[in-house]
């Protein structure tokens, strides 16, 4: 286990050694080191605070500036805070060091008990084959130094799952207790986690009915307690991690970005909508956790209105519902989909032990239950919102290898060497893991037919600034990035760039053409309804990183002038001292260069209603609704609010929410 663990480990280090910042892991560092020092919660509580606090532990330990807290406008106010903080005022190369040496140690740490976990459940042939699948998975090496919550929440998962399947057999307090805890450490790890919380109580509930009384397991009603222990027992690690606080911050009043009321009511749909409250009225989490849990359920189960690339069609807020089935068969080398898949026929087929088909069928039942949520939700994340499938999928062939060790069949063994080695030649040797894809794709060519997060999240912007240096520095040329990267990390990296200084470069970057070098990213490529780039898509890049485009030249890109101006009125309205009239100038600029970007007129309308010009907000509001996608729940909400302005009283009708900033 430990020679596995040691040789996965190396390989992520060595392949994801190049990659810079995912676009959200500066955000959760500063917020960290701000729990330590500050034991104060209300900075990025759209994430629980396990993999935050074990890094921010690690961070200030070893030295970090950190600001004194203030209250924030909306979350671009707090992400330029924090951005700032990890790349103005501290060495972000020293903080990445260290956050990766902290994380290669946590994910390390949760390998373990995991094998452990399947060794208890199956045994040790079961427990090594899973392990050295998911030391081998490209995606699990390119999640390993990542500050990202995703593996954490997987490992924990699959292992509060696993672990489950003998607590409820056996009904022993310290297998219930285990249960218990990585039930726990998964909720504080994201908010996924709850999916997973409610699939072990329903679990435990059915094996406490169905199963055999047992002198261990005593009455089916002392069962229920047992069941209904181990939940409170994950609510105890869970209200633990937050300090056992349920407000924020020490003052008790609401210190978020966006008021926990409004979070909550951003909420559309209203079985989520009536969950959130009944939770916020009886406190039955920290008040982070559930702000942090309306988010979730907003950004991931309603969805973000982004258009996004898959299968080479693009769709507005979610894919179809095969999308995630489609990616962990896409993203898994097909070696590791044919042992799992021959694992899967062992256990259909009734070739398994018996007393290990009943755990098999609830590792099972748990992976069809996430993916059955997940085809519910958004799908801008990719693969890394179905890292605790592919864990879980990993158990299966370990099934498979173990049988084919213990059965001595010569064929099956050579059936699970060859499916190893296939996925070794396949993943192992790629650079930069993240951007895997198997031979059915191929990693060069999927920026051609997807657009989401398992396939880039702005870990090339070292590449860029690296460029910059070699190449347009010594000419005094400045660089024109349309990536996924921030000007605080732009900035703190001293590069010079169009819009570095909005002033300096405000002329030129309202503008419809651009000349000189575009770094261009897979989201400035994929074909949009809003700030579309036909152009730079059908030229030739000079050079290519990776899903890093490099384009040299004169380009007709009024979609990014737009983009550029609706992002500049954003910094102006979310600042610590916003300037609302020239927001207002700056949208207005922006959807007179591009009107199709429906949530830019409902920030203008929003405005307009503000200052009492209902007939100019109507006629916005009217804009938005002319241009938004044939998406029910975004129509029905700009249709209510063109109803509630027109028959309302001034100054007594909300802004509407920009469904954009989630």
């Amino acid at each position: 286990m430990l020679l596995l663990i040691g040789l996965g480990l190396l390989r992520s280090a060595i392949t994801t050694r190049l990659d810079g910042f995912t676009i959200d892991e500066a955000y959760h560092i500063a917020a960290g080191v701000s729990y330590i020092k500050f034991r104060d919660f209300r900075i990025n509580p759209e994430q629980p605070p396990l993999v935050k606090v074990w890094v921010g532990s690690v961070i200030a330990a070893t030295g970090f500036h950190m600001d004194p807290l203030r209250q924030f406008t909306d979350k671009p106010d707090e992400r330029t805070f924090t951005q700032q903080l990890i790349f103005q005022k501290n060495d972000p190369d020293s903080v990445q060091r260290r956050a990766r040496t902290a994380m290669f140690v946590l994910n390390g740490l949760l390998l373990i008990c995991l094998t452990f976990a399947i060794k208890k459940a199956f045994n040790a042939g079961v427990a090594l084959g899973a392990l050295l699948y998911l030391v081998i998975d490209p995606t699990v090496a390119a999640h390993w130094p990542v500050v990202m919550m995703d593996l954490p929440v997987a490992l924990c998962s699959a292992t509060a799952i696993v672990l489950a399947t003998r607590a409820f057999r056996d009904w022993l307090w310290r297998d219930l207790a285990l249960c218990s805890l990585f039930l726990g450490l998964a909720l504080t790890a994201k908010h996924s986690a709850p999916v997973v919380l409610l699939t072990v109580g329903a679990m435990g509930i059915l094996m406490a009915m169905w199963l055999p009384l047992t002198p261990a397991g005593g009455t089916k009603w002392s069962r229920f307690l047992k069941v209904a222990g181990v939940m409170a027992g994950a609510l105890v690690v869970l209200w633990g991690s937050y300090l056992f606080h349920y407000s924020e911050a020490r003052t008790g009043q609401d210190a978020f970005n966006r008021p926990l009321a409004d979070k909550i009511s951003d909420v559309d749909t209203t079985m989520y909508h009536s969950v959130l409250a009944t939770m916020a009225a009886t406190h039955v989490v920290p008040r982070a956790y559930l702000w942090g849990f309306a988010d979730t359920i907003r950004a991931g189960m309603e969805g973000r209105p982004y258009p996004q690339l898959i299968f080479g069609r693009v769709y507005v807020r979610r894919g179809p519902k095969y999308f995630f089935p489609a990616m962990i068969a896409l993203k898994l080398p097909i070696g590791l989909s044919i042992l799992a898949l021959l694992g899967l026929a062992l256990f259909f087929g009734r070739r398994l032990p018996a007393d290990w088909n009943l755990p098999a069928a609830i590792i099972l039942a748990a992976a069809i239950i996430f993916l059955l949520v997940l085809a519910r939700g958004a799908t801008y994340a990719g693969i890394r919102h179905a890292l605790p499938v592919v864990v879980l999928l990993s158990i299966f062939a370990g099934l498979f290898v173990e049988r084919a060790i213990a059965l001595h069949s010569k064929k099956l063994q050579a059936i699970a060497a060859v499916a190893y080695l296939l996925a070794i030649v396949s993943a192992v040797p790629v650079m930069r893991p993240w951007e895997y894809f198997n031979e059915l794709v191929g990693t060069q060519n999927a920026y051609k037919y997807f657009s989401d997060e398992g396939v880039d999240l702005g870990q090339r912007t070292k590449e860029i600034v690296a460029y910059y240096r070699r190449v347009l520095k010594p000419s005094g040329q400045m660089a024109d990035v349309l990536y996924f990267s921030s000007d605080e990390e732009l900035k703190g990296r001293d590069m010079q760039y169009l819009g570095r200084d909005r002033e300096r470069d405000r002329n030129l970057e309202s503008q419809p053409e651009r000349s000189g070098t575009i770094f261009a990213g897979i989201y400035a490529l994929t074909h949009t309804t809003y700030w579309d780039k036909p152009t730079l898509r059908a030229a030739v890049p000079v050079a290519r990183y990776g899903n890093l485009f490099i384009y040299q030249g004169t380009f007709h890109l009024p979609g990014s002038a737009a983009g550029f101006l609706y992002w500049d009125a954003q910094e102006k309205l979310y600042a610590a001292k916003p300037d609302v009239a020239l927001a207002e100038k700056d949208l207005q600029m922006s959807v007179d260069m591009d009107p199709a970007a429906f949530f830019a007129h409902i920030e203008l309308a929003n405005l307009m209603l503000k200052r009492g010009a209902r007939d100019e907000a109507l006629r916005e509001y009217s804009q938005a609704l002319r241009y938004a996608p044939a998406d029910p729940q975004i129509r029905q909400s700009i249709e209510a609010q063109i109803q509630r302005v027109s028959s309302e009283p001034p100054g007594t009708v909300r802004p509407l929410r920009n469904p954009v900033l989630e």
